[in-house]
């Protein structure tokens, strides 16, 4: 029995690779979205300290976004080609030094393209490693291996901007920058050491004519288009609230500073529970009404966010993150499960349209935000999740 043909070589839960793998992942998870998003409750800080505004301030995220969405497109084809825990390696560890390149500069346009830089480096891990889960994990353990990758991502996204609030307050933007560029190159060294290679991987030869024939496939697939569609409408809404929030409470009436801004994301630990619990709960009540539920709940998150009172507002983003991170868990294990060949790619052509709705949306949001304030921002954003919600009822 050769190891390729034997479903016994799949990573089982509760054996010691299982545990490596998806140990290795969530650092990876962890790092990728510390050094992604830990300008955002910098923002109204970076407004003033450079003389920009709100939308613009929130370029040093969106161009960061924009590049990996771009770039992954590539990343993932090469990987087809040389392997996943290579290409993972390689771009933690170049994310890690430009992370470091940009607390060291004093020039807006210079932070911009080292932060353009930096999703170009990411872009080799999200698509890779949801390809190396679709690919690796026995199909039982598979929902809830993504949802722990997830629950990584949750993790960074909350430590990420809760240090980076703590530190600017403590020694400026830079500090809080270059430590987490520090625990990127933390996680980078238990990624490389814990995560087993990869046992399925079957390399293909890299051209362009093959690369655009996997992307057609993908595109042509009915389920896979909703998928991507899923991922930037739910993605943009969430980096558009989160964008905008920390601008809210630092104005009046609530005059908040950076650093309980910043407190305000440990509502990421319920995104950490909430994509594991929706990985578990897909075998028994389907994709389509765990992702449904999530959407509500991010309805729901929305509505809350509307109102003046601090309470409800931190009540609202825990059910918003809650729900959003169990149908993004929910629509990014579905991928693997739909596409046909190419795995990877398909994984960055769902994470294009992931990180494209943040770029996009995030910055768009910011001009409603400056013309018209809170509450048509939230409208704007509950009717995208209404769509996602309508759009579901295709899966």
């Amino acid at each position: 029995m050769t190891v390729d043909s034997s479903t016994s070589s799949h990573l089982k839960r509760g054996t010691p690779g299982y545990r490596n793998a998806t140990l290795a992942l969530f650092c990876a998870g962890f790092a990728t979205f510390a050094l992604l998003y830990c300008v955002q409750p910098l923002l109204p800080l970076l407004a003033s300290r450079f003389a920009v505004s709100a939308a613009s301030s929130s370029l040093a995220l969106s161009l960061t976004t924009l590049s990996l969405a771009l770039c992954l497109l590539i990343a993932g084809a090469l990987a087809e080609s040389w392997g996943r825990k290579p290409v993972m390696v390689v771009a933690l560890s170049l994310a890690s030094l430009l992370g470091l390149a940009c607390a060291l500069v004093e020039s807006w346009n210079l932070l911009l393209v080292l932060r353009a830089l930096l999703g170009l480096a990411l872009s080799g891990l999200p698509a890779l490693a949801m390809a190396y889960v679709g690919e690796e994990f026995d199909p039982q353990s598979l929902p809830a291996a993504m949802g722990l990758y997830i629950g990584g991502t949750a993790l960074g996204g909350l430590l990420g901007r809760l240090l980076s609030g703590l530190l600017s307050d403590i020694g400026g933007w830079q500090l809080a920058l270059g430590g987490i560029a520090g625990l990127g190159a933390l996680a980078l060294s238990l990624f490389v050491w814990l995560l087993p290679a990869s046992r399925h991987f079957k390399a293909q030869p890299l051209s362009l004519s093959g690369l655009l024939a996997n992307f057609g496939l993908h595109l042509r697939n009915p389920m896979l288009r909703l998928l991507f569609l899923q991922a930037f409408l739910l993605m943009g809404g969430f980096v558009a609230l989160f964008n905008y929030i920390g601008f809210r409470l630092a104005g009046a009436p609530f005059g908040l500073s950076s650093t309980v801004i910043g407190l305000l994301f440990t509502v990421y630990l319920v995104g950490i529970f909430s994509a594991g619990w929706a990985g578990r709960l897909v075998p028994r009540f389907g994709a389509r009404r765990v992702l449904q539920y999530g959407i509500g709940l991010m309805l729901i998150g929305v509505g809350l966010c509307t109102t003046p009172w601090l309470g409800c507002i931190i009540a609202g983003l825990a059910l918003f993150t809650l729900g959003f991170f169990a149908a993004h868990a929910v629509a990014s294990g579905q991928v693997g499960q739909h596409a046909k060949a190419a795995k990877a790619q398909a994984s960055a052509l769902y994470l294009c349209a992931y990180y494209l709705g943040s770029s996009v949306v995030g910055y768009g949001a910011g001009y409603i935000w400056e013309h018209a304030g809170w509450l048509p921002l939230m409208a704007v954003l509950a009717a995208l999740f209404i769509v996602a919600a309508w759009r579901t009822g295709r899966l």
